[in-house]
């Protein structure tokens, strides 16, 4: 299990996996996810291309630092862009391409303001450039002591939340096991911290700043993240590529599997 090790304000350990050879291209998950969201897209992309996945602070097998480390604990979605630029440099990845899922979209758009040397292709899977397009449930979870409560009765919570993947992808029961395999590893700070300060994002005014290739791909069946903001990226990156799913919800590297795959390749594979 690969682990490396960052530097204060932000000291923790990040798993992440790794697959390919090639030209580098990282990929981020969405909230209450793990790398295992990559697992087949690593995979097939690694065809081609050195794929890392990693798992945020927090999530999956990544963990912040103690507070009697000396490390601050944060699991905002500023702390994790600076998690991407940590790890290129620990690694000693000069250049990569980063595509996120939902909130891990929202970080490698803001990677790619952040660190424009660094960043060379940005991709968005039904991430929100606008945090308000958050589903109302998701908003929620943003809320300190409507996490806290949830944690003290985590069975109604699970509950929740497993209806809610339920809905969220066509093998909505695949999903819903994946997710909430991940989940007893998720803590109350964690849990809110992260949707709280993506619902808080809002990149509007600054995304038409990112000049290098942007990718956004987005499901009409989203019900956590507005299809809208397909229709936002096209009017703010005018020379964005996005891809408009007519048959896929929020999680399109689950449910049509060949389309997206095909997509990121010819994305990555344009000069």
């Amino acid at each position: 299990m690969p682990l490396l090790t960052t530097d204060p304000p932000y000291r923790g350990i990040i798993h992440y996996e790794v697959y390919g050879k090639g030209r580098p291209v990282l990929f981020l998950h969405g909230w209450l996810g793990s790398w295992q969201l990559w697992r087949e897209t690593i995979e097939r992309v690694g065809t081609a291309y050195r794929t890392y996945s990693l798992d945020f602070w927090g999530f999956g097998e990544s963990r912040g630092a103690g507070a009697r480390e000396g490390a601050i604990q944060d699991f905002s979605v500023d702390a994790f862009v600076d998690m991407v630029g940590q790890f290129m440099d620990k690694l000693g990845i000069p250049k990569a391409a980063v595509i996120g899922h939902s909130m891990g979209g929202t970080v490698a758009m803001s990677a790619a303001m952040r660190y424009p040397d660094k960043i060379v292709k940005a991709g968005a899977v039904g991430s929100p450039i606008d945090g308000e397009s958050l589903a109302p449930l998701l908003k929620i979870g943003g809320i300190p002591a409507a996490a806290s409560l949830g944690f003290m009765f985590q069975p109604v919570l699970r509950g929740i939340i497993g209806s809610y993947l339920t809905f969220s992808a066509k093998d909505g029961a695949a999903l819903r096991k994946m997710v909430m395999s991940d989940f007893s590893q998720i803590t109350a700070q964690s849990f809110f911290q992260s949707i709280g300060t993506l619902r808080r994002t809002n990149l509007s005014d600054r995304v038409m700043t990112i000049q290098q290739p942007l990718l956004g791909i987005y499901g009409r069946k989203d019900i956590i993240v507005s299809p809208k903001q397909h229709k936002l990226m096209q009017q703010l990156v005018p020379h964005a590529r996005v891809e408009y799913y007519q048959d896929a919800g929020h999680f399109p590297m689950l449910d049509t599997p060949d389309r997206f795959i095909a997509d990121v390749m010819s994305f990555l594979d344009t000069r």
